[in-house]
């Protein structure tokens, strides 16, 4: 935002040092300069200033001033206007406020023969035709320019109507679903039932705190006006501007949270404006509250803050005398705190090494200004007066740490699979926390555990993810819009479930792979990455896990159990120990269309919180045996419907010692061989570490093998 030093000057006339000197002091305050612009002779500089939105606060010259005078120790001014007597009213004007969770404090004042035209500079030092040449700001007419002189000078946003075209009082109230309003932008909006607005007793005048209705808008032959001053609740105005794709100036304020005692000081600086040209008050101010917005913003809880509590959490200044009690009183009222002075119990400041242990037991009970809804707690003023004081003046100490590192206990295992995947070739990357609504219904583990925001940025990033797998697919296709052929990449992340109310965070792992295999794989160099490769990565994944069974299987079309954005036919399901713990396999064609990839994506995710369950392999070293190994090989015969993994933990339930390695050394399918079998050849390797085996030794090795696999469901050929 752009502010004027010769606004800010007029706030503080004490102000001495230069315009460079207080951009830096800001700086360094957390009140960030970016760029200062040399106005001319007796213009003074303009600051391209960039506010955190925590500090709405300070979105305004009177702000900034505010900040100037805590650094500077200066006296700043109460914002008061003169205005012309009040005539007393033949009846109050009436404002109901209906909306109470979304509208906590509304004023309206009513001015009576008002005319309209150019603003003039109505009071010493407020030039604001000056200011406006100065800003760029566009002078339209005095109603419009006492609005935006309002939120320029003191950040409180406000509105004003013809007051003739407004039928009985005001109502603040939600709409009417399918209510139609057309607003300053000259755009017909049809409402919705959530959305907020300030109403007459007939018919909608404008969205609360974002934009203001055509139909009661100020024209050049407006008489009567009446003066909006209100506070509004942020969520609120925030969900209407989204709904409407509007991004205003008094939404931006309001949605970060306005100050609840502005309304009266804003009307009057409006209103003292438009009376400049002449006209008069009918009746006193109309000042509507809601008691609960006023608990919560202007009428907070004090907070407790104790001095040797700031010496503890700041540490040692480069001043011998320190940070002093009188240092924290000048700073907290500087910003606007009320102090109100207790006695702690508190004795014996330990690691204090510069301040007068005197005022060591010192305390404050202190009142929260309205305009700092950022303050909630006694770390966050000792904070301010971190920031204020200046951080540059603490002495450059590490802070004492008694204890030592320590890992978190799922570290070692996300380690071990990190380096497996780097090892594989893959890279790691990071994708966004969120997603849109449809592709966590399309992604959950679980039906219905989607965790939807509150106040989503877009539709695309509306809930928590719920996978890794839409974000893998996002950074899969932005590699090939860029015209990455080859792209292997893995997210270990935190992926959520459960409810709005109860959140569930896990750790997983997402993978993705498109292209050819890298170049330095001599025998397969140029060969598309397919099904077997990711299988095989998952296999070297599991590998290091110590378990007692591992395999995967897969599912018929039909069945309804392989998820949505894997291919039917070309998916498979990672199990270990009984337990899933992932899904693999080609993206489906569906999604790839609806992705624009025209390529075959394998993708997939493990489920890391049950792996890691599980201990981590060691590895063991064996002695090799010095007798002679006996290889036996058995050809059996199998169904289609039994996979190799079936006959694979059937050996390794044996437990015989010898039996030192097994493996597939052929699969055929014949004619000869009945309908739906398949032959394959099972070489087992027998060796003992103590002796050569014998025949009968053999026999026995072989009987139980064969014994394994017929339970198994396979037969030996003949």
């Amino acid at each position: 935002m752009k502010i004027l030093t010769k606004w800010l000057r007029a706030y503080l006339p004490g102000l001495t040092v230069d315009d460079g000197r207080l951009a830096e002091d800001l700086t360094l305050r957390g009140i960030a300069v970016e760029g200062i612009y040399s106005l001319g002779e007796g213009n003074g500089s303009l600051f391209e200033m960039d506010i955190t939105t925590n500090r709405v606060d300070a979105m305004n010259h009177y702000g900034i001033a505010r900040e100037a005078a805590a650094i500077y120790g200066l006296k700043l001014p109460e914002l008061r206007y003169a205005l012309p007597e009040v005539r007393p009213a033949a009846r109050p004007f009436s404002v109901n406020i209906e909306a109470e969770d979304a509208c906590g404090r509304f004023t309206a004042r009513v001015l009576r023969d008002v005319k309209i035209g150019e603003s003039r500079d109505w009071f010493a030092g407020a030039e604001v035709a000056t200011y406006f040449r100065l800003l760029e700001q566009k002078m339209i007419s005095n109603a419009v320019d006492a609005t935006n002189f309002a939120w320029l000078a003191m950040g409180q946003p406000t509105h004003a109507f013809d007051l003739d075209k407004i039928d009985g009082g005001i109502v603040v109230r939600r709409a009417r679903k399918g209510e139609r309003l057309k607003t300053l932008d000259g755009v017909d909006r049809v409402l919705d039932a959530d959305d907020v607005v300030v109403a007459d007793h007939k018919k909608a005048l404008g969205l609360a705190g974002v934009m203001g209705g055509w139909d009661t808008m100020i024209m050049p032959e407006t008489k009567s006006v009446l003066v909006e001053a209100a506070w509004f609740d942020p969520v609120a105005v925030r969900q209407t501007a989204r709904r409407h794709g509007l991004h205003t100036d008094a939404s931006h304020r309001f949605e970060r949270g306005a100050d609840f005692n502005a309304a009266p000081v804003a009307s009057g600086l409006v209103s003292a404006i438009l009376l400049a040209n002449g006209g008069w008050i009918d009746g006193e101010l109309v000042d509507a509250r809601v008691a609960g917005a006023e608990e919560r913003t202007a009428l907070r809880r004090p907070v407790e803050l104790k001095l040797i509590e700031v010496w503890r959490i700041l540490g040692a200044t480069e001043d011998q005398e320190g940070i002093t009690a009188a240092t924290v009183e000048g700073v907290l009222t500087a910003l606007g705190c009320g102090l109100e002075s207790g006695v702690g119990a508190v004795s014996g400041a330990s690691g204090v090494s510069n301040n007068a242990r005197a005022n060591s037991d010192a305390s404050w009970q202190v009142t929260l200004p309205s305009w700092r809804l950022d303050l909630e707690r006694e770390i966050d003023l000792i904070e301010e007066v971190a920031r204020v004081y200046g951080y540059n003046r603490f002495a450059n100490t590490l802070p004492t740490f008694g204890e030592g590192v320590h890992a978190l206990p799922w570290a070692e295992k996300e380690a071990a699979v990190r380096g497996v995947l780097l090892a594989a070739g893959f890279h790691e990357a990071i994708g966004s926390s969120f997603c849109s609504a449809a592709e966590g219904a399309l992604t959950a583990p679980q039906v219905g555990q989607i965790v939807p925001l509150g106040n989503p940025l877009s539709e695309e990033a509306g809930v928590l993810r719920p996978s890794l797998v839409p974000g893998m697919l996002a950074m899969v296709a932005g590699n090939l819009n860029r015209d990455v052929s080859d792209a292997r990449l893995f997210e270990m992340g935190t992926v959520f479930g459960g409810t709005t109310n109860k959140v569930e965070e896990r750790p997983a792992l997402g993978f993705g792979a498109v292209g050819s295999l890298p170049e330095e794989s001599a025998l397969h160099a140029g060969r598309a990455f397919e099904f077997y490769d990711i299988k095989g990565v998952v296999e070297q994944v599991l590998a290091r896990f110590e378990m007692r069974a591992m395999y995967f299987d897969r599912f018929p079309a039909e069945a309804g159990i392989t998820p949505e954005w894997l291919h039917p036919y070309r998916a498979a399901r990672a199990v270990a120990d009984g337990v899933t713990v992932g899904w693999f396999g080609e993206l489906h064609p569906r999604e790839a269309a609806a992705r624009k990839i025209k390529t075959a994506v394998l993708i997939g995710e493990l489920y890391l919180d049950r792996l890691y369950k599980l201990p981590l392999r060691r590895p063991v070293a064996r002695e090799i045996s010095r007798y002679q190994p006996v290889r036996r090989d058995f050809s059996l015969v199998l169904d289609e419907g039994i996979a190799w993994e079936t006959i694979d933990w059937a050996m390794a339930e044996l437990l015989i010692p010898e039996l030192v390695d097994w493996r597939v050394r052929e699969v055929f399918r014949d004619a000869r061989l009945g309908k739906g079998e398949y032959a394959l050849l099972l070489g087992a390797t027998f060796q003992a570490q103590d002796r050569t085996l014998r025949e009968e030794d053999l026999q026995e090795f072989q009987a139980r093998v064969v014994e394994a696999v017929g339970k198994a469901g396979a037969r030996l050929r003949v």
